[in-house]
């Protein structure tokens, strides 16, 4: 590891900020933007919540199509964390590293105008890979919550909030993975702020594994005033 300031601007330069760059464009192939505008020809974005995550494309679109959403979101980042280990050595700062970088990407699509998705699906994917204890707590608070209370974004905050106090927990001697725990954990609520205030007033949409009909790319959905704003 850098030892001097010099020896960590090189070691930033040759290789933090490229594997940044890598992982950030991994996250950017969003599986719901490109399945739904380059397959489907009408732009999830365009419809329901406006958010390019899983649960807005299977509201809008369902079918078999999802699975390769849900395919799309989870191989990014694997891929991502998977090539920067490979880069920089597997070290769970460097799979914090991918992550938030991969997640950035998945938000933040330079290539669909910075409109992307919410994180929770990577995000979910990240955890598994992380530890399993980090998985236990993320996906079983997630699921419990949303089977409860059929609320996906409740299930989401969840999951924001946990990671990074459940990554402290484990990795308590790793401050630089913590401190990445931080900020993906604050992302991810960062988020959903929307839906908070939904929550708050009562008049979030709830979950359905309803499938909608058939239509048009140029037909509205059924439904979609009342999800406009929803959780992905």
């Amino acid at each position: 590891m850098p030892v001097s300031l010099l020896d960590w601007l090189l070691y930033f330069a040759v290789f933090l900020l490229p594997t940044a760059v890598l992982a950030y464009l991994c996250g950017c192939f969003n599986g719901a933007v490109v399945v739904s505008k380059y397959v489907l020809r009408d732009d999830v974005r365009d419809h329901g919540s406006g958010n390019a995550g899983l649960t807005n494309f299977y509201r809008t679109f369902g079918g078999v199509l999802t699975l390769v959403v849900i395919l799309c979101d989870v191989l990014k980042m694997v891929v991502a964390v998977k090539a920067v280990t490979l880069l920089i050595g597997e070290t769970v700062v460097a799979e914090y590293w991918a992550g938030l970088f991969c997640l950035l990407g998945h938000m933040f699509p330079c290539m669909f105008r910075f409109r992307g998705g919410k994180g929770i699906l990577s995000g979910g994917t990240l955890a598994i890979m992380i530890d399993w204890r980090v998985a236990v707590v993320v996906w079983g608070g997630f699921l419990l919550l949303v089977l409860l209370t059929r609320y996906v974004s409740l299930g989401s905050l969840w999951a924001g909030g946990s990671f990074p106090f459940i990554s402290w927990y484990c990795y308590p001697h790793f401050p630089l993975a913590v401190a990445l725990a931080f900020v993906i954990g604050g992302l991810v609520v960062w988020q959903h702020r929307a839906n908070v205030g939904r929550l708050l007033h009562g008049n979030e949409n709830k979950f359905s594994f309803h499938r909608k009909s058939a239509r048009k790319p140029s037909e509205p959905a059924q439904d979609e005033k009342t999800d406009r704003g929803n959780a992905a």
